[in-house]
């Protein structure tokens, strides 16, 4: 488990008040039907994440599949960040 990972456990519990344990949240975990997030959850998750990551996600960006899971929002952060680097 790297740090971006750790940082959106936290988020989920501490600002979006997923109720459960951080420890407990699976990598693969489904955002909507295990957290129950919804679409107004996935636009805080989204804010929150350009706050903390110092990123942009685009409209394009912002889809289902880069907010199924921990990972895919993970991998979708790692892609942001590689690409402001270049």
């Amino acid at each position: 488990m790297d740090d971006i990972q750790l940082a959106l456990r936290k988020m989920l519990v501490e600002d979006l008040f997923v109720e459960v344990p951080q420890a407990e949240i699976g990598a693969d975990d489904r955002l909507r039907t295990e957290f129950g997030l919804d679409s107004l959850g996935f636009v805080e998750l989204r804010v929150l994440c350009e706050q903390h990551f110092g990123i942009k996600i685009s409209d394009e960006e912002f889809s289902p599949e880069n907010f199924t899971s921990i990972n895919s929002v993970a991998a979708l952060i790692r892609d942001l960040q590689a690409a402001q680097r270049v």
